[in-house]
């Protein structure tokens, strides 16, 4: 079986590594880029969305992985 249909690599993988930034890292990208206030503001209300969606897609396919690694 090739490692990209072994939901058990795939499970490892979430947990190593995942696709997109850590909420954490995007919110250094953002604390970096010396925005103005305005900007930091409308950035800030996306970046809240992006970690309450981060974690939650996170959740689902741990769970998805978990269930098919049986």
């Amino acid at each position: 079986m090739a490692y990209h249909y072994d939901p058990n690599t795939a499970l490892e993988e979430l947990k190593d590594e995942l696709a997109l930034p850590n909420p954490v890292r995007l919110r250094d990208m953002m604390l970096r880029a010396h925005l103005n206030p305005d900007r930091s503001l409308e950035l800030n209300r996306l970046f809240l969305e992006y970690q309450k969606h981060f974690g939650e897609i996170e959740s689902l396919a741990r769970d998805l992985l978990s269930k098919l690694a049986k």
